[in-house]
């Protein structure tokens, strides 16, 4: 299937002209069109830098991409000046932001910020531009969006400022929406309702949707492709089915494990021991030595690759192999 999106080999770091410490390294992540790819890993993975430099938002400096590619639909984003990109950011890709209270401008109302990108992507009146913005109120399942469009962030609920966001994203019709922990901080039947929203609107309009979080719940509901970073590197991926059926690196059955059951009662809840280390301190070789179960020693020697285990399941673990048949 065609990619809308397709990051190649790409390198994050941040720091000073002193010191510089890389934050993703050597990532590889394709978006096909009108699919749902899910990325994973606890917070501090690199997943929210990786959005950020796709959509040309990395604040440099400090941070900087050091090498690969972030195609587009063709196009190395990353070539673009910064008017060229802003045809493209907003329009044909958007995305929905962490905490959207923080993210929407508490002088405006939600009328005026969903209206934003319309005025700068499309030629329309005033009239129009109104219209469309309630069409988008009403899409996301905002009540009486005529009175709505005219209210200000603060006299909105987290939720409904939520759906105000992907109103936002989706006001140009995009083809590629990236969505950063789109459920944080909501409660379940929110949650819910948004993730039904993001699949109705994939349906509806067939736009393709790169979703972060480190919610197995979400991901197993909504994915069609997991990849799974750690510590900056992808450390598995493959289709949900051979994710969540065979996962093969310990740092992604710890994660699965970790998920409380409704099934199983045990005394007490899995976890992985440890924390993930910080861009300065990345073990050498396998950057999750220290907090694996599993660890041998050619974990600390030499960094284990990407292996094919199947089609569309790939792993990086020297005993993938052996967990993958267990």
């Amino acid at each position: 299937m065609e990619n809308i999106l397709e990051l190649k080999n790409l390198t994050i770091s941040f720091g000073n002209k002193k010191e510089r410490y890389e934050v993703v390294s050597d990532v590889s992540i394709n978006v096909p069109k009108g699919k749902i790819v899910c990325v994973v890993g606890e917070s501090g993975c690199g997943k929210t830098v990786t959005a950020l430099s796709v959509m040309g938002l990395l604040p440099v400096p400090p941070g900087s991409v050091d090498g690969g590619e972030v195609i587009f639909d063709g196009q190395n984003l990353l070539g673009l000046s910064d008017k060229e990109l802003r045809d493209y950011r907003g329009n044909r890709l958007s995305m929905i932001f962490q905490e959207p209270i923080s993210s929407l401008n508490p002088v405006f109302t939600i009328g005026n910020q969903i209206g934003e990108a319309i005025r700068a992507h499309r030629s329309v009146s005033n009239e129009e531009e109104k219209e469309r913005v309630i069409e988008l109120l009403e899409l996301v399942g905002i009540p009486a969006p005529e009175t709505r469009l005219n209210s200000y962030p603060h006299e909105l609920s987290g939720g409904m400022c939520q759906r105000a966001m992907i109103a936002m994203a989706l006001s140009c019709d995009p083809e590629l929406l990236i969505a950063d922990e789109p459920t944080t901080a909501l409660d379940v039947t929110i949650q819910a309702g948004i993730l039904d929203l993001i699949l109705e609107l994939r349906d509806r309009i067939g736009m393709a949707v790169m979703l972060i979080t480190h919610d197995l719940g979400i991901v197993s509901e909504v994915a069609d492709e997991v990849y799974v970073l750690y510590a900056g590197k992808v450390v598995e991926k493959g289709t949900r089915d051979a994710i969540f059926n065979s996962p093969s690196h310990p740092y992604t059955i710890g994660l699965i494990n970790s998920v409380p059951s409704l099934v199983e009662k045990s005394g007490s809840l899995k976890s992985i021991a440890g924390n993930i280390p910080s861009p300065k301190n990345f073990p050498k070789a396998c950057r999750f030595q220290d907090r694996c179960e599993f660890v041998f020693d050619k974990c600390r020697q030499e960094e284990p690759l990407l292996e094919k285990l199947k089609e569309e399941h790939f792993a990086a673990c020297y005993k993938s192999g052996e967990l993958f048949n267990s």
